[in-house]
């Protein structure tokens, strides 16, 4: 790998002034000819600068899945594990605390947090009491004080839905779990279960019967709305489900595989989240892809702009999924 050292040797300079160079160093006096030289000759060697991360410290991680979320449902923890990896690699020092704890345990020196799972209206404005610099991923309960980098659901569901129109089925039905509302603390719609209801009323494929919503994202759950869906529709089963996550799709696979429905063939599964088991259940799984480590990376992007650029706009970044067509449907 080339070195400052060996374009001060090639230019005819010192590693001095190709370092002040390539840092655009304003108050240099070298000739403008010396500078394309130093430009030119580190692009020949393929010389890459190394980029430095200031110190950013007494940031808070929020991880406030409840317990059981974390075991039955390996997103949350995915995101956990890769923020803390690329923390380290950004020179970020993250503080971490956990639901258990409750709010009142974070620090008040904190100067940013970031936080990953679900907090009510008081939660929020404790944050606030600490700071204002704040990113929450998957959810964005205050885009008008803080950041959030969440995945497009709305467009996903809508795309399964389209492409389920598509491939020709007349009925369709949706199996999620509920959202709920901050201020209320109680149950609220779900962006996927609204998004699937207007994307199905669209094609007048909407029928309330075919819908099927629990409190939490559980393979266990799954299994139990499979087996109720079953039960209740027998065989007015529409023929493709719209499922909210993986977690819930493999405890309803098991349920229809246990029932002898055949899948793809009698009904169809696309989900989302594309958790690492979800190509080895029977059949793998058709799901959307989520990127893990590129919604972690936007919300470290707007940590540092918050905390080395001093941005006070709030932004909120969706990130978009990917199919990844396997033998569910």
């Amino acid at each position: 790998m080339a070195t400052i050292k060996d374009i001060a040797a090639k230019v005819g300079v010192s590693s001095a002034t190709v370092s002040r160079v390539l840092n655009y160093d304003e108050k240099i006096s070298v000739s403008e000819e010396t500078k394309q030289a130093i430009f030119r000759t580190a692009e020949e060697l393929n010389y890459k600068k190394k980029t430095v991360n200031p110190k950013i410290e007494d940031i808070a991680l929020l991880y406030w899945p409840k317990n059981q979320e974390e075991f039955e449902d390996v997103y949350y923890k995915s995101i956990r594990q890769e923020l803390e990896k690329q923390s380290l690699e950004r020179n970020i020092k993250l503080v971490r605390y956990n639901k258990s704890e409750g709010i009142g345990a974070v620090s008040k020196n904190s100067k940013a947090f970031v936080a990953v799972g679900w907090f009510d209206m008081d939660e929020i404005n404790h944050l606030k009491k600490i700071t204002n610099h704040g990113i929450f991923i998957d959810t964005s309960p205050d885009e008008s004080c803080f950041d959030s980098v969440r995945p497009n659901l709305d467009s996903i569901v809508t795309q399964i839905v389209d492409y389920f129109v598509e491939q020709g089925h007349e009925t369709l039905g949706f199996i999620g779990s509920t959202d709920f509302d901050i201020l209320t603390k109680k149950p609220a719609m779900d962006v996927r279960e609204w998004s699937f209801r207007e994307s199905a009323r669209y094609y007048n494929r909407l029928n309330e019967k075919n819908i099927f919503i629990t409190d939490k994202l559980s393979v266990s759950e799954g299994y139990r709305l499979g087996i109720k869906a079953i039960e209740e529709l027998g065989e007015d089963m529409p023929t493709a489900f719209c499922m909210a996550s993986d977690t819930l799709t493999i405890g309803v696979l098991q349920a229809f595989n246990e029932k002898s429905w055949d899948i793809p063939g009698r009904v169809a599964f696309f989900s989302i989240n594309n958790i690492s088991i979800a190509q080895y259940v029977s059949p793998p799984l058709t799901t959307f892809h989520i990127d893990i480590p590129l919604m972690c990376d936007a919300a470290l992007n707007l940590l540092q702009e918050r905390m080395l650029k001093g941005r006070d706009i709030t932004k909120t970044v969706y990130i978009n999924g990917k199919a990844i067509f396997r033998k569910s449907c």
